[in-house]
């Protein structure tokens, strides 16, 4: 019996080895595929209008909502809020209307949330769907890094090496150390601010990244000084002489 089982061994020693290297690869590699796909969920989750709502452009906000087929993705998300309602009764306070009722009334709930969607109101959607679509190209000056993604395969930019912000044609959600300023093009009722790339010592000099605020859309005091905060806009164009990337918001965040 000895003898039978040491013949074994040896005839299926290099065939067992390959088996368990083969499934300690797969496990491997759904571990990777795993970890991924909670990456991607975390990201795809993340709430990108944490803060206060600093600034909106209102009429860029609504125009693109109305545009863009939000309107769709904001029936499914009231649906599902009041669907997800445990025992039944849905009782919210959204976009300054109250509603309170039962399942029977989603559909009367939903048409509220439809009928007074505000730029307040619909900025997170926007947002939700812009990052879900994979069409937004995260910028931190600061740090001077872009997240790689999709998003950058539709620029003029070597992907692989650095990237040039003036060829982003996506929605950018750039990151910034900002502060008012009254360089740039003076307009009536427009507020100028700007934001160095990277961390110098004079703020003043250098690339930098100009926006140029209707004074109306701002939603809060401008702070004094420099203040953190993420703007959601489009790219425009690159002034070499200047150094100076413009940038129309469509919101800010702080």
């Amino acid at each position: 019996m000895g003898v039978t089982s040491e013949a074994w061994w040896a005839v299926w020693w290099p065939w067992m080895l390959l088996w368990a290297a083969t499934g300690a690869g797969l496990a491997a590699l759904l571990a990777v595929a795993v970890l991924r796909l909670l990456r991607a969920r975390r990201a795809a989750t993340q709430d990108l209008t944490d803060g206060i709502c600093f600034y909106l452009h209102d009429k860029t906000v609504m125009d693109h909502y109305q545009m863009g087929g939000y309107t769709a993705a904001l029936r499914k998300e009231v649906e599902q809020r009041t669907s997800d309602s445990k025992d039944g009764t849905v009782r919210a306070k959204v976009f300054g209307v109250g509603a309170d009722g039962g399942r029977k009334e989603n559909t009367e709930i939903v048409s509220r949330y439809m009928e007074v969607a505000e730029p307040i109101s619909v900025i997170g959607l926007i947002m939700k769907v812009l990052e879900e679509k994979r069409i937004i190209v995260h910028v931190d000056l600061p740090s001077q890094s872009v997240t790689r993604s999709s998003a950058l395969l539709r620029t003029a930019s070597d992907t692989q090496g650095a990237v040039r912000l003036r060829d982003i044609e996506d929605f950018v959600l750039i990151r910034g150390r900002f502060r008012t300023t009254g360089d740039g093009p003076e307009r009536a009722g427009s507020t100028v601010f700007l934001a160095p790339y990277g961390d110098p010592a004079d703020p003043s000099r250098g690339p930098r990244v100009r926006i140029t605020c209707a004074t109306e859309g701002l939603r809060n005091q401008v702070p004094r000084g420099t203040f953190l905060a993420r703007c959601l806009g489009k790219v425009q164009e690159w002034n070499p002489e200047e150094g100076v990337l413009e940038v129309q918001a469509m919101a800010i965040f702080r």
